[in-house]
């Protein structure tokens, strides 16, 4: 479920979302919010680690086109 407060996470840096994801960890943690409180916590969280993901796939994907353009530079 998408929400408001949850679409700003697709702006977030790598960093910014790894460190949001970590404080929202935390205050779950913490057992002393309500249900609906828990619920915008895990969906909050659920979106920054999308994001991270997002973060992490697209520089998966720059390292191996890195490795596959010195590979055919070597081949040459």
């Amino acid at each position: 479920m998408a929400t408001a407060q949850n679409a700003d996470v697709s702006a977030l840096s790598y960093e910014q979302a790894r460190d949001e994801l970590i404080r929202v960890v935390s205050e779950l943690e913490q057992g002393s919010s309500t249900l609906e409180e828990s619920l915008s916590l895990w969906e909050r969280g659920e979106a920054a680690a999308k994001r991270c993901e997002e973060w992490l796939l697209g520089a998966k994907a720059r390292l191996d086109a890195g490795r596959n353009d010195a590979a055919r530079s070597s081949a040459e």
